[in-house]
This record gives C-alpha cells, structure tokens and sequence, in this order.
C-alpha cells in the first residue's frame, strides 16, 4: 500500500460519557487532526483535558460517540483490523510479566498479533531498544527504564508504522529518560511516526516538530513547535551593572524593564519590534558598564500557559 500523506487523520471526533445523575461528560468535542507521516508530533494538554480519551480511541481501547479517525488511512470502525496493525502504543503503565524474559514477553506479544513466528523481528526489536543484552533475563529483574524500553519493544513487535507514548517518561529519572528519547528518535529518524503525551514541557519542545494542544476536550492549538513558541513573540534579558541603580535613568524607562536587587535590570519585551542590540546599547549610553547580560527566550511552557490558564502537571 502506498504511504499517506497523513499517518493519523481525526474528523469532528468527539466522544461522550453517561454520568450517573448527572449532566453526560464531553471528553472530546470536535477534534479534528493531521498528524504528518514521519513527524514526531506532541500532545499536550491539562489534567483531565481529554489526551488519553483520544489515544485509547485510537488504539481501540474506546468507543466513539461521533466523527471518524484512521491510522494509515484506514477507518478505525471499518478497517478495524489493518488500523490495529498500524499502531503501536506504549501505555503509562509498567504491565509487564516478572515473570517473563523480554524475549519472550515480545514473542508472546508477536502471537497476540498473529505475527508467524519466522517473520518476528524479536531480537532486531530488542538491538533496536537497547536491550538485546538483557533478552533472557527475567523483566523482574530489569531497572525502571529499561522496562520502560520494553514497553516500547512490546510496541513495534509488529512493525506498526505508527508508534504512540503516552506519558513514557513519568517517574523515569534523568539519565535513563535520556536513554529512551535516544532510542525513540532513532525510531523517528527510520521512518516511524510517533505520537507522544507528556508533562515535560520543555522535553516536548526539545522533540517534536509539531504540536496540538487539547484543553476540556477541544483542540485549541496545532502547528509546528518552532511557529508555536515564535507566535508569543516575548524575550526577556537581564542586564547586571558595574555599580548600584539608585534611580531608573529616563532613557531607560521608554523599554518595558525592571530593576532587581541593586545592580540588575531586567527587560521584557517582544523581538519582533525591539531588538537585544537596542536595549544593551541604550544601558550602555547612560553610563553602566554591563557586567554580565542573560536572555531567556519564550518557551513552550509559556505558550501553554497562555493557552490553558494552567501547568500541564498531569495525564487524561
């Protein structure tokens, strides 16, 4: 089959729960999506706004009330078969069998599948998540995050051209959070589409390509991360001085700014109409001699805040 254009498409996908003696809950309500084949593509979104309902629609862990989604072009509800086939999903939860070696966890998981047993790529995946070294040894006794590479093995024993995380890196540490991005990228790189939710913020903005953010079940942000953080066109830098401020010069209070402490002034302003160059130059013609200057440049997390009205600090 030749490749579409878009590895998920949604359309007017909304999805309603009945309420006990209450009003029924709109957990998704007219989401309509292209994620790009071969992007990796961010969801992000507040506690409760509707992340996971989506991903468990797709991966058909849900049912629909309304609208269509495919994956790989193929209808969730039509083609159920050959878009299960099309997705792979790596889930919050470490649902692993101590019990099991990796190896066999992944051939099992092949069966489920119906993979034959000489077209399974098990060691291949293994190599591909850094754990061929630790294929007959029992997943008990495997670290947090190699676990959580399992999962992702678990994931491709199909060789699904889509791959979904959802929140991969919670209570991962640093180092082995590094490990897993590596991997998943690499994925990335070879061909794989990938769909990620997380509350890292800046772990989002570091790598995906595109991002949609979903607030109470609607979709109100998605185009590329790098056009997302550039739309809120806001920089700040923090100028620190030879001497004490005693009083803002008059040249300086045309710039929107702020002195801190004795010695420091910091500066808001939008790039777009003012630029760095401007603003270190008007310090330096009142007569300061810059010490140090540091810049913080507006981040996903910025964004997200303006959008939502609040962190991102859980999953839904």
């Amino acid at each position: 089959m030749h490749a579409p254009e878009f590895a998920i498409e949604t359309s007017g996908l909304c999805k309603t729960y009945a309420a006990s003696g209450g009003a029924p809950v709109e957990a998704l309500k007219d989401v309509s999506l292209k994620i790009p084949r071969g992007s990796f593509f961010g969801l992000l979104g507040p506690n409760g706004a509707g992340k996971s309902t989506l991903i468990n629609i797709l991966a058909g862990l849900v049912l629909k009330t309304s609208g269509e989604a495919r994956i790989w072009n193929f209808d969730i509800e039509r083609d159920m078969r050959a878009a299960r086939l099309s997705i792979g999903v790596v889930p919050q939860e470490l649902n692993i069998d101590p019990y099991f070696t990796p190896r066999e966890l992944l051939d099992v998981q092949a069966g489920f599948y119906g993979v034959r047993k000489a077209e399974r790529r098990t060691s291949e995946v293994l190599e591909a998540v850094g754990l061929a070294d630790k294929a007959d040894a029992y997943a008990r006794s495997l670290s947090g995050g190699m676990r959580r590479r399992l999962l992702v093995a678990k994931a491709m024993v199909h060789s699904p051209p889509v791959l979904v995380l959802d929140e991969p890196s919670a209570g991962v540490d640093v180092d082995l959070r590094r490990q897993l991005w590596a991997r998943v990228q690499e994925l990335n790189r070879q061909g794989a589409t990938v769909l990620l939710t997380t509350h890292y913020l800046e772990e989002a903005q570091a790598l995906c390509d595109t991002i949609a953010i979903i607030d109470h079940g609607r979709l109100i942000a998605c185009e590329p991360t790098s056009d997302m953080v550039g739309r809120l066109d806001t920089k700040e830098m923090t100028i620190t001085v030879d001497r004490d401020i005693d009083s803002l010069p008059g040249s300086l209070q045309a710039y929107p700014v702020e002195v801190l402490g004795n010695r420091q002034l910091k500066f808001a302003f939008s790039p777009s109409t003012i630029s760095s160059g401007e603003i270190i130059t008007a310090v330096q013609t009142t007569g300061f001699t810059i010490v140090d200057v540091a810049t913080r440049e507006a981040e996903l997390e910025d964004i997200f805040l303006k959008l939502t009205g609040q962190p991102d600090t859980g999953t839904s």
